[in-house]
């Protein structure tokens, strides 16, 4: 039996190639990593109009079949049939965008001298109609010998046009090769070609011009960059804080709900110490996640992103790394996989192990819940000035440390680990728009579900692990259970360590499940806290109660130190192992950021003592 025809989405970066695959695919598609090397791999089941099945792949953004990266490698072997285990594409799709059409018909020339069957997909056309640019695709018809076919993806239109004109296309005669005719040479057919085309422009584009003399401004620039994540920052606290209340509020109204209804007995005691205490004191930051996401997406959708990392290029370059570092950095800030994931498309291996090495310094969403409940419990709520809040300042103060330690780690592994000369930066960038309510919804719901999802699974079983490991064996009358338990005696040995920067066995404790996952370190010190007040017979008071009445404010800020540079995600330390396959660099990252983290806390007590803090 004969494979189904293979059909192949292929264009520069940013053209909307993406967009297309979901809308021609829709839930009928299959993420992995093409064999051997770590590049995504999207394939999706697609069914023509003539009623035949095929495969679509939507493949890796590229500017050009030389590869520079390990993306653009995929994508050249891909098209030539020189990729092991993966089918020669029987029919290309050109994804061009229609506001960018210029650049973006460079790489299609290249791709259209190769011969193969091919249909071009003029995308987002509505937004280059928008800004005033309306487009003859007839003149790119007879100029490229190819069928074009606009499209919206987003809005579906041109999906049924854009599927039958793949069905039908067929073989052609190879066009001039690389080595016939140079790079100046396309570009001046591309720039003739899409002057051509163009039916009517008006100025409507000069708006996009006046944000851009702003935003990338090499003084005015970094201002609003760092004036909007000032605001993102006072935002998680102050807008989350009436939704937090509530769910803490839920919460409470649950553990007293099922203490009331049940005997006294192991099972309460597991549900109501171990599970409702320890999940649900993570579980009522979904707020600031939701709230730091919204922000994180909005500067996506709105094209935003791309000049930030444009714009930060010369910061990057005074460290040793380039603007292309930027991105997967800022995507960090979510969570380090997929900003490690994300070194892919550095072109430098140099570069893209230093990123990956200081990625983890980001301070991802699973730090929130620790951040906010020591902040909230130890930080007054109160303002400082000019609408600004004092614990949303000492919660940038920890996102900007993170950066500055990641930073000042790059410009020293550049001068010795991965020694070697800077490598440019050239991006495309995308034209702004208004983010779209429902993908943002969207969005939101898809990284909310994983944040409860890791709540229900990951520190769903760690809590009750460390539960059963706090509540036995039992104690001795007189004696207290946490002292008596195995937890109590596994943190005893490790207080030993952290005792000079300042921890407690309470504090060493939270440590040791938090390696599974940083927000852990919440609901164990909820659990064990839970634990030793259910031992003196006394309702467990809230967790930033109970930090206050045992710990001191220098103590305080030592775990907020230690938590700014601990790789303390077992996930992050894998992914490491799998992308610069082996355990050199992940044992690295992990001896240096320990490290980092004990002296940073240490430094941090001693002087919090030393001021009388």
């Amino acid at each position: 039996m004969s494979r189904p025809r293979k059909i192949a989405l292929v264009g520069n970066p940013n053209a909307g190639k993406s967009a297309l695959f979901n809308a021609l695919t829709g839930a009928r598609q299959k993420i992995a990593n093409y064999p051997g090397v770590t590049v995504e791999r999207k394939s999706g089941r697609l069914v023509l109009p003539t009623g035949e099945p095929v495969e679509l792949t939507d493949l890796p953004g590229a500017y050009g079949l030389d590869a520079t990266s390990p993306d653009e490698e995929v994508t050249s072997k891909v098209i030539r049939g020189q990729f092991p285990g993966e089918a020669e594409p029987d029919v290309l799709v050109i994804v061009l965008d229609a506001s960018n059409l210029e650049q973006h018909l460079v790489f299609a020339q290249e791709l259209l001298a190769l011969g193969k069957p091919t249909v071009i997909a003029l995308n987002m056309v509505d937004l280059a109609e928008r800004d005033g640019l309306v487009l003859d695709p007839s003149v790119l018809e007879e100029e490229l010998g190819v069928r074009v076919v606009p499209t919206v993806a987003v809005r579906r239109r041109g999906l049924t046009e854009l599927a039958e004109a793949a069905a039908s296309a067929g073989l052609r005669e190879p066009g001039p090769s690389l080595t016939e005719i140079g790079e100046t040479e396309r570009r001046v057919a591309a720039h003739a070609m899409a002057n051509g085309a163009i039916l009517s422009e008006t100025r409507q584009r000069r708006l996009h011009a006046r944000l851009d003399s702003v935003l990338l401004n090499p003084w005015a620039g970094p201002v609003v960059l760092f004036a909007l994540l000032f605001v993102i920052f006072q935002a998680v606290f102050a807008w989350a804080t009436p939704f937090a209340d509530a769910l803490e509020a839920g919460v409470g109204a649950l553990h007293d709900t099922v203490t009331g209804l049940m005997p006294a007995s192991f099972v309460r005691d597991l549900l109501t110490e171990g599970i409702i205490s320890g999940v649900g004191s993570v579980v009522v930051f979904l707020p600031q996640i939701v709230i730091l996401f919204a922000f994180i997406l909005a500067m996506e959708a709105s094209g935003y992103m791309a000049r930030a990392a444009f714009l930060m290029d010369r910061m990057m370059a005074s460290v040793g790394l380039s603007g292309r570092s930027f991105i997967p950095l800022l995507s960090s800030f979510a969570c380090a996989i997929p900003g490690i994931m994300a070194t892919r498309s550095i072109t430098d291996p140099k570069d893209r192990l230093t990123t990956i090495l200081i990625a983890p310094m980001m301070t991802c969403s699973a730090r929130l819940p620790v951040y906010a409940v020591i902040i909230a419990a130890f930080i007054p709520n109160q303002s400082v000035g000019w609408g600004v809040g004092l614990q949303g300042l000492v919660l940038f103060a920890l996102y900007v440390a993170g950066v500055l330690g990641a930073m000042l780690v790059a410009l020293i592994l550049r001068r010795s680990v991965t020694k070697g000369a800077a490598s440019g930066f050239i991006m495309e960038l995308p034209k702004y728009q208004l983010p779209r309510p429902g993908d943002l919804l969207l969005g939101l719901w898809q990284r909310a579900w994983i944040f409860l999802r890791r709540a229900g699974t990951i520190i769903f079983m760690v809590t009750v692990v460390l539960w059963i490991m706090l509540s036995f064996p039992r104690a001795e009358p007189g004696q207290s259970q946490v002292d008596a338990s195995f937890a109590g005696k596994i943190a005893n040995g490790l207080a030993v360590v952290v005792e000079p920067i300042g921890f407690n066995r309470d504090m060493a404790l939270a440590l040791i499940p938090a390696m599974a996952a940083r927000e852990v370190a919440v609901s164990s010190l909820a659990t064990t806290y839970a634990v030793d007040a259910s031992d003196e017979d006394e309702e467990a008071a809230e967790l930033g109660e109970q930090l206050k009445g045992r710990w001191t404010l220098p103590m305080a800020l030592a775990f907020l130190a230690w938590f700014v540079f601990a790789p303390q995600c077992m996930s992050t330390i894998a992914v490491t192992r799998r992308e610069t396959n082996g355990w050199k660099w992940p044992t690295f990252m992990l001896a240096y950021l320990f490290g980092l983290a004990y002296v940073a806390a240490g430094a941090t007590y001693w002087l919090a003592v030393w001021a009388g803090l």
